[in-house]
């Protein structure tokens, strides 16, 4: 189990998937993800999307936050079903789509509408090659807006992400096993 940090939906619990298949973002990356993009933790209007998205913990908080646009990529449909209980129990209708496709298949193709922030928690076995074609695609087909914030979560042992060209900044954070990359498209 897990809980939202912040926001109307503070305190509620999520239901996360059992066994290794997933990794949840832990509590405290996401008060230093949210913290970082939002100071004051206000999203109000803004679009998120949540790839690789398990439990739908970050966009879910997103939710919570104001946000008022969230798309899931899940590509395990019994962990898609579990997200989509999630939002159910949460009374979260309005303004959330759950796909369950994969990541790669989804960005490959023309985005119908931009993000703010993007947020990626691959699983960390994903070749750096195939992340950086994630990167490339969710750039070439419109899937970022203009000012987004783009972040990744990989092990702490994983090379900075190759950013496409449109990323002209970035940082990163550790946070036990786990790295926070961040990048600002311009």
């Amino acid at each position: 189990m897990s809980r939202i940090i912040a926001g109307t939906l503070k305190g509620r619990r999520l239901v996360t998937p059992r066994g290794t298949r997933t990794r949840p973002t832990s509590e405290r990356v996401r008060e230093a993800l949210f913290s970082s993009l939002a100071p004051g933790g206000n999203l109000e209007g803004l679009h998120v999307a949540d790839l690789f998205a398990g439990s739908g913990a970050v966009g879910i908080e997103a939710c919570s936050r104001g946000a008022t646009r969230a798309l899931f990529v899940e590509a395990h449909a019994p962990t898609a079903q579990l997200l989509r209980r999630n939002l159910s129990d949460l009374g979260i209708r309005q303004g959330v789509e759950v796909l369950t496709a994969s990541v790669n298949s989804v960005v490959a193709k023309s985005a119908t509408e931009q993000y703010d922030i993007v947020f990626a928690d691959p699983p960390y076995e994903l070749g750096e090659d195939q992340l950086g074609q994630i990167l490339h695609d969710l750039a070439a087909n419109g899937w970022l807006a203009e000012g987004a914030d783009l972040v990744i979560e990989r092990s702490g042992k994983s090379p900075e992400p190759a950013w496409p060209d449109v990323v002209g900044k970035s940082r990163s954070r550790r946070y036990g096993s786990s790295t926070l990359w961040y990048g600002l498209v311009t």
